[in-house]
């Protein structure tokens, strides 16, 4: 990626995301989902969150990106030298997740901002940039990403807890729903949408036969270090790596799933560590 076009940088500061279509080849992509499918260690660690509704969506969530063939999509400067374009600053690795919405049983995602709730962790600013990757072909039928076009203009909106779920105030939402255009954002595997973390966004569940994975790589700029500890890290140096890494990595059996899993259920059952943990 040579880097970001003006079209794709005015796209994100007006309408809050902008794809990037097959930012990734089908051989990349194809190692990333045999790695996830097979990584024991993910589905273990993998924890799902009730969408009030009587379903739930797994996820699996790591705080620095490794070595292994998550940390190279995450690492990579077709990915890294975007972000840093969008947030005029050097950024570093805030998290990285796997959704798992799988076939027939995944639950969906009550609408909400990133930042409605990382605000809660000590960052002053929403200077932060989410990366969703379909893993999988992302479809109005299994549960695509919904975003409200425009609507992270409206700044931060209060969020409050709902079931294991995290959603933005209601009656914002509604208004929100009224006056900025609702996108699906379909995606075929390979293909990756960029967007800003006071964007509204939520996804249906998944009642068809297709699974819908995606990996969400987080990042914050330097500038925005965190003026408190929380369970993401503070400003840690992003060592970025060649785009040939992904590939080179995904091969090496004995390499291609490094990384150290956190314990979600572990944490601190509270709205803000639990909502911290929803898609994008």
């Amino acid at each position: 990626m040579p880097g970001l076009s003006e079209q794709q940088v005015h796209s994100y500061e007006e309408d809050g995301f902008f794809f990037a279509r097959n930012l990734f080849s089908a051989e990349e992509i194809g190692l990333l989902r045999e790695t996830a499918i097979n990584d024991h260690a993910m589905d273990q660690a993998a924890s799902s969150r009730d969408d009030g509704n009587g379903a739930s969506v797994r996820l699996s969530l790591w705080n620095h990106p490794g070595d292994g063939i998550y940390g190279m999509f995450a690492r990579c400067r077709r990915v890294v030298d975007a972000v840093e374009q969008l947030l005029h600053d050097e950024a570093y690795h805030y998290h990285s997740k796997m959704i798992l919405k799988d076939a027939n049983v995944g639950g969906a995602w009550a609408w909400h901002q990133d930042y409605g709730y990382w605000y809660q962790n000590g960052l002053l600013f929403p200077d932060l940039c989410s990366v969703m990757i379909a893993v999988d072909k992302a479809t109005v039928h299994n549960g695509c990403l919904q975003v409200l076009q425009g609507s992270h203009r409206m700044g931060r909106v209060n969020h409050v807890l709902s079931g294991e779920q995290a959603g933005a105030d209601l009656e914002r939402v509604e208004h929100a729903k009224n006056t900025f255009p609702l996108v699906h954002c379909e995606m075929t595997a390979g293909d990756a949408v960029f967007f800003h973390p006071n964007l509204l966004h939520a996804s249906a569940a998944n009642r068809s036969d297709d699974p819908r994975w995606a990996l969400i790589c987080c990042y914050n700029a330097r500038s925005n270090k965190p003026y408190k500890q929380s369970h993401h890290p503070s400003y840690t140096k992003l060592h970025k790596v060649d785009n040939e890494m992904i590939i080179r990595v995904g091969q090496n059996d004995a390499e291609r799933s490094r990384v150290d899993f956190a314990n979600l259920d572990s944490d601190d059952r509270s709205a803000t560590s639990l909502s911290d943990h929803q898609e994008g």
